[in-house]
């Protein structure tokens, strides 16, 4: 895909959540999206009026905007079920929703232009356990993790107005070959593939955390555990 061949993108749905209680013990989430009609001012660390509820591991400069494809609902449609939520946007918490552009088609380091809003694909989505609780499945988060379904992050590079009526355009790509889809592929299939891993170390324009999967897995030779994240904590 070729900045001057990429087709503008438009946006199904702009969207922003509240914090509510995501579980029993009143856990704050912003998971619960839901689409705007007017235009939003986007800043560093992500549209104005929306929120999270646990900002160490959701939103910052790095988690900014996240972007969910309106194209896997169907999938996920046909293995679960008609499950409510999937009745509408903003399923996976994400803030700009699309058809046509997927895991498969974006880099780490695509820059896209959004209204006067310029962003940049920073990583791939880890799933966490608050998406078990949004879908009623105890191993939603897994399913997600091990679909390659994730949606992406994108960091702000130039702040500004956006809103639904905007579409994406590609305007640059900085790392091309680093797929979001290859990412994950190496993250959570190939999870020991030396040489990926230490292209992944040494690829700059990741997040430090994604660099120090790769560094202490060539260090240690295991693969982090998950389960705290696609699980959650343990009562009481």
């Amino acid at each position: 895909m070729r900045t001057d061949q990429a087709q503008p993108i438009a946006l199904n749905a702009l969207l922003v959540g509240d914090l509510t209680a995501i579980d029993e013990r009143g856990t704050p989430s912003g998971i619960d999206k839901k689409p705007v009609a007017g235009s939003l001012n986007l800043s560093a660390t992500g549209l104005i009026g929306d929120h999270q509820g646990d900002l160490k591991r959701h939103g910052g400069i790095e988690k900014a905007v996240h972007h969910y494809p309106g194209d896997h609902y169907r999938l996920w449609q046909s293995e679960i079920g008609p499950i409510s939520v999937l009745g509408r946007l903003g399923a996976f918490g994400e803030n700009l929703s699309t058809s046509g552009l997927t895991e498969d088609d974006v880099a780490v380091g695509d820059r896209f232009r959004l209204g006067r809003a310029l962003l940049e694909v920073s990583q791939g989505r880890q799933p966490c356990w608050k998406l078990n609780k949004r879908f009623g499945l105890n191993d939603m988060a897994r399913r997600v993790q091990q679909s390659g379904r994730t949606g992406w992050y994108y960091r702000v590079i130039e702040e500004g107005r956006v809103c639904v009526a905007d579409a994406l355009v590609l305007v640059e790509r900085r790392c091309p070959t680093w797929t979001i889809r290859r990412l994950w592929h190496y993250l959570y299939v190939d999870t020991m593939n030396r040489d990926a891993l230490h292209e992944i170390a040494n690829l700059a324009i990741l997040p430090a955390n994604w660099r120090d999967y790769a560094s202490k897995r060539l260090a240690t030779r295991t693969v982090e555990d998950w389960t705290r994240r696609l699980e959650g904590q343990p009562e009481g």
